[in-house]
């Protein structure tokens, strides 16, 4: 069949096809005005009853043990035996001070000491001589004593002058008083050992503080050489020189102990009501995005973080502006960092609660 032999086509009845067209739009629109919002809400409500297990904060830094290192003893360094940033363990020598001054103290102190002890003896050997004294003094009064018996026997009987008599009680009364003069003396040797004669030298007053400062010399010229407290890192302490003179108690380094962190993490108050102790945590180190810690919840701070401030705010005045509050918690760090963390790094921190809103609402 030719093309000029083709039957016509019968055209669409344009009335027909154009209202079901517009039927359709009409529904697809009543669909997306009103399906949608319930969608939108029915997923909200959803996420919104699900959520609120984990508390989240970035405001949280490690913290490590922060020892800062003084002299004990004043003087001029001699010598510095560590380095900016190197670690150090406990008892490494950090730097030492001219020790010559605290040489002298300590020998003074020693013959101080040997000195205080000598004086015991010396004590000691006149004790013993006025004990002598008192026990011939107490002889020769018994003596006399037996002597005016005889005399007042002799008296009585007449057989013996009255001068004479006289005489052996003037003899007996002398021997009296040497004695008592003797006691005397003893008492006071007996003082001068503190009250006791058979104390050991060292448990004599004298002695032990002549001891005290010669312990207390040893002790400062054991100072010269400045330990470390704790192992760690050194911090701070690239400013020290020799020659470089230093007064007792300066500070002049810190050592950082970089093998014992935790983290302390800056809640707001309102999501303090589910945190509790012993609560997992995530932690997420900024300096290494790769590094995911885990820990839990050690403490919960008893204030908030403005009433440790040198001027706590004072909310009295008329114009006063809420603000929310936030409260330290310690978190305990359970994995091993590996040595990575500093002291003041930045963290974030996500509590697992354990309870949804939902929980919250059965």
């Amino acid at each position: 069949m030719s093309v000029a032999e083709k039957k016509p086509v019968d055209p669409i009845p344009v009335g027909t096809a154009a209202p079901e067209a517009k039927t359709r739009g009409k529904g697809r629109r009543r669909v997306l005005m009103f399906g949608v919002p319930v969608l939108l809400l029915l997923g909200g409500g959803y996420a919104w009853l699900t959520g609120g297990r984990y508390m989240e904060t970035d405001n949280a830094y490690v913290h490590q043990p922060l020892v800062p290192v003084s002299a004990d003893v004043a003087g001029r360094i001699v010598e510095v035996n560590v380095a900016e940033n190197s670690k150090v363990a406990v008892g490494d020598p950090l730097f030492s001070i001219d020790s010559t001054p605290y040489d002298i103290a300590l020998a003074q102190a020693d013959a101080a000491l040997a000195s205080a002890r000598l004086s015991v003896a010396q004590l000691r050997a006149n004790y013993a001589t006025v004990a002598a004294q008192v026990q011939a003094a107490e002889g020769i009064l018994d003596v006399q004593k037996r002597e005016l018996g005889r005399q007042d026997s002799l008296s009585e009987k007449g057989l013996s002058p009255a001068t004479t008599y006289d005489e052996a009680i003037m003899d007996a009364r002398q021997a009296e008083n040497a004695v008592k003069v003797a006691q005397q003396q003893l008492n006071a040797a007996a003082a001068a050992l503190a009250g006791n004669p058979d104390i050991a030298t060292d448990d004599v007053p004298s002695v032990r503080a002549a001891i005290a400062q010669r312990d207390a010399a040893a002790r400062n010229l054991e100072k010269t050489r400045v330990l470390a407290p704790i192992g760690g890192v050194v911090s701070q302490i690239d400013s020290l020189n020799v020659g470089q003179y230093l007064g007792t108690g300066s500070t002049v380094a810190s050592l950082v102990n970089t093998d014992d962190s935790w983290i302390e993490a800056n809640f707001k108050e309102t999501q303090l009501t589910k945190i509790a102790v012993g609560q997992p945590v995530e932690i997420d180190v900024d300096a290494y995005p790769d590094l995911h810690l885990s820990g839990a919840v050690e403490s919960i701070g008893a204030a908030t973080g403005s009433q440790f401030s040198l001027i706590p705010a004072q909310n009295a005045t008329g114009n006063w502006v809420k603000v929310v509050q936030r409260i330290p918690v310690r978190i305990r760090i359970d994995s091993d960092t590996r040595g990575l963390l500093r002291d003041g790094m930045s963290v974030a921190a996500s509590v697992d609660t354990g309870k949804t809103h939902l929980d919250n609402l059965r």
